[in-house]
């Protein structure tokens, strides 16, 4: 494993130290209460800005904007109309995406080679839930029904969403909320992550350059337990979309029994990535290492559970520990910097506390196994590329998300054992294949319970295609025409012509 050499912090125009302010109706204002908090550089600990604090208040008065605009003037707002923001949204975003990559880069830490890569996926969104804004439409069905009835279908859009995002990716997660919002007619709220705001926010400012009516996109920075409990809770809301933990997942379905809001859930993983003696190794190995190692773990669908066939686990483990250990770790602004700093002390206190239980469990750390803290590191959450061989399935690292850069190694003989030991996880997000064998890869794909099987490959993602998850991954979907869908309601209209 190398170390990126410290450089000097550029200031960023949208992070230099000074005070962001809540969107509400169109309107940058304070918090009701006057509180603030801090964001700051993983990598350095440097100050990057303060931010109004949202709760309950302000999460009233912005379900009350969405509403308002939802029922008012955004309602007469046509496709056409609707799809030239979104078009007029994602050239502002093309012409600032510089800006955006590094101001994702400094608040949670993602190397700038990962976030300037994100540029074709998350313009391809934009431009994609522009084309489908003019693709909505119903159906006429013939019925059975005595007489001369005439029935047909109408999609209307659900109406106020509440969106809830994590800080893994800001800038990729808050266009995947707010594009289909847009997109549908819909009206959207959105909660950043309080540990990465800034991009949200910086991204909202675009939306009213594009010329995004008051009332249609608000943003509330604050605290899950305060602002993101109000939204997912407010009577007032008519859907929620939401990014993060299962445990979260589940607290804001509890939450939305009081008016039966509609609910979108993408949580956590704990994938599967399998790879045969077949499989191409010398493409399998930095495939399944950047399956994990890449965001430093940090992404929900990562190929945490390593399963490699008996025959070459030895020589394919090795391989991959030596991968690990050559990544450049360091300041995500470095461009020569491959994997990043955790994004808080909080998240680098769960990842260390993994890497402990593991050792205590039996598992051997053929890579990494502690934190980085020399030199220029010092003042951040850094953590070796780690990878655990002799892993049992029963053990809590390969039973539990860690989110961080953590790949634990199990070794399989049986393909048929194999699928029944992949699918034994109370997730279901993604997963991997890797194999010269056709039939082997789709008879191993259908009988993975994930949203997303990925062979010889991983992480592949477009704005075509669904993702999501089974099981405790959550329901929904998000990408492709279903994820549209999530943000529209079906009426049936019944026209007796005689």
């Amino acid at each position: 494993m190398a170390v990126t050499q410290a450089i000097p912090i550029t200031r960023h125009p949208y992070a230099d130290g000074s005070y962001k302010r809540m969107l509400i109706d169109g309107q940058w204002i304070d918090a009701a209460s006057g509180k603030r908090f801090e964001t700051h550089n993983p990598a350095t600990g440097e100050l990057l800005a303060s931010v109004a604090e949202g709760d309950v208040e302000d999460i009233n008065r912005a379900v009350a904007a969405a509403r308002r605009a939802f029922e008012g003037p955004w309602s007469k707002v046509k496709p056409y109309e609707r799809q030239g923001l979104l078009l007029k949204l994602a050239d502002l975003v093309e012409k600032h995406f510089e800006e955006l990559s590094q101001l994702d880069t400094m608040d949670m830490g993602a190397p700038i080679s990962r976030t300037r890569g994100n540029r074709l996926r998350v313009l391809g969104m934009l431009r994609y839930y522009a084309g489908q804004a003019t693709a909505l439409h119903g159906e006429t069905i013939e019925n059975s029904l005595p007489g001369d009835i005439f029935s047909y279908t109408l999609k209307e859009p659900v109406g106020v969403v509440g969106a809830i995002i994590p800080w893994n990716g800001p800038l990729a997660a808050t266009v995947w909320k707010i594009g289909p919002a847009i997109a549908t007619g819909c009206t959207v709220v959105l909660k950043p992550a309080e540990e990465a705001p800034l991009t949200s926010l910086r991204l909202a400012e675009l939306c009213m350059e594009a010329g995004v009516p008051p009332g249609v996109v608000n943003v509330v920075p604050g605290y899950g337990e305060t602002a993101g409990a109000a939204l997912a809770s407010h009577p007032d809301v008519d859907k929620v979309a939401f990014t993060g933990s299962h445990v979260t997942g589940q607290s804001i379905i509890r939450a939305s029994a009081g008016n039966l809001k509609r609910v979108s859930l993408e949580l956590g993983g704990k994938s599967p990535d399998i790879v045969f003696a077949d499989a191409d190794l010398d493409a399998a190995v930095p495939g399944a290492a950047m399956a994990v190692f890449a965001n430093s773990g940090q992404i929900c669908s990562a190929g945490t559970r390593l399963f490699v066939e008996e025959k070459v686990y030895d020589e394919f483990v090795g391989r991959v520990a030596e991968f690990g250990k050559k990544l450049q770790v360091g300041n995500g602004l470095d461009p020569g910097t491959q994997i990043g700093p955790l994004v808080s002390q909080q998240q680098m206190d769960r990842v260390a506390g993994y890497l402990d239980i593991g050792q205590k469990e039996g598992a051997k750390a053929v890579a990494g196994g502690s934190r980085l803290t020399e030199g220029a590191l010092s003042k951040g959450f850094f953590v070796q590329p780690t990878v655990f061989a002799n892993v049992q399935d029963n053990m809590r690292i390969a039973q539990e998300e860690i989110f961080g850069p953590v790949i634990s190694a199990i070794s399989f003989k049986d393909t048929d054992e194999l699928v029944k030991r992949a699918n034994a996880t109370t997730f279901g997000l993604g997963s991997g294949v890797w194999t010269t064998n056709v039939s082997k890869a789709h008879q191993v794909a259908k009988a993975l319970r994930a949203g997303s099987v990925w062979v010889n490959c991983y992480q592949a993602m477009d704005p075509a295609v669904p993702f999501g998850g089974y099981k405790m991954s959550g329901y929904g979907r998000e990408s492709g025409k279903q994820h549209v869908e999530e943000y529209l309601n079906v009426k049936a209209v019944w026209i007796k012509t005689a």
